[in-house]
């Protein structure tokens, strides 16, 4: 599992960006083995966008999860961008993550003790970006919050909290883009305002974005739908 990571840096817009195969996820409970996912077969092409749809429990959350190496599969294959997810140690995919990967949370997952900006600078930082804080104020003004840069995340709405998670996601130009539920702490119309926002740098950027959504209509906006039922697609 500690294999050296050396992935590649250029995305081949011919192959897949993500491969999926045979991929099982089962946990331990005292009634025996629970199974999460069950033989999910998948494949994404680079600037699709998919959204993972299914009833509260089906594991839509878990199968994302497993796409962007946060966790690992009981069994089966993952390949991201050229690079075997499964057979890498956490550190490994955390590499994989910081080259390619953004994320975009239901609960934001912003730093308390951070402002705005500083919250989108720090990808930047970590990427050893030349200009971090040049190109923290275009994102936040991109999205609509040049005026609110210096304000911490509690001084800031629900939906002002999520454009800065936009922002941050897309700081470190990410070749795919996770969300789950990225509106479900929001009302409809600030919910359906971050995901027109989240839908024009998507397609700006040129990344793949899939994403968990419990909306209907926010999953008719993406190229296809991966509906999962008792963790298999059907």
């Amino acid at each position: 599992m500690n294999k050296a990571l050396h992935p590649p840096t250029i995305i081949d817009a011919t192959e897949p960006i993500i491969q999926v195969t045979n991929l099982h996820k089962t946990v331990p409970t005292n009634e025996g083995v629970l199974n999460i996912l069950t033989a999910i077969d998948l494949t994404v092409q680079p600037g699709e966008t998919i959204a993972i749809v299914g009833a509260s429990g089906s594991g839509k959350s878990t199968l994302l999860g497993l796409l962007a190496g946060l966790d690992i599969p009981s069994q089966g294959a993952i390949t991201l961008a050229g690079t075997s997810l499964t057979d890498l140690d956490e550190d490994g995919r955390a590499a994989v993550r910081g080259q390619y990967v953004g994320f975009v949370f239901q609960s934001f997952q912003l730093l308390p003790s951070l402002t705005a900006l500083e919250n989108v600078m720090l990808p930047l930082e970590l990427a050893a970006h030349k200009a971090p804080e040049d190109a923290a104020r275009q994102l936040l003004d991109r999205v609509g919050l040049a005026e609110r840069l210096t304000h911490d995340p509690s001084h800031l709405s629900g939906g002002e909290q999520q454009r800065v998670a936009l922002a941050r996601a897309f700081a470190a130009q990410p070749k795919i883009l996770f969300a789950d539920e990225p509106t479900g702490n929001l009302d409809s119309h600030t919910g359906n305002l971050v995901i027109d926002l989240m839908f024009d740098l998507n397609q700006e950027k040129q990344t793949t974005l899939i994403l968990v959504t419990h909306d209907e209509h926010v999953a008719r906006r993406c190229n296809r739908s991966i509906q999962l039922e008792a963790g298999r697609i059907v």
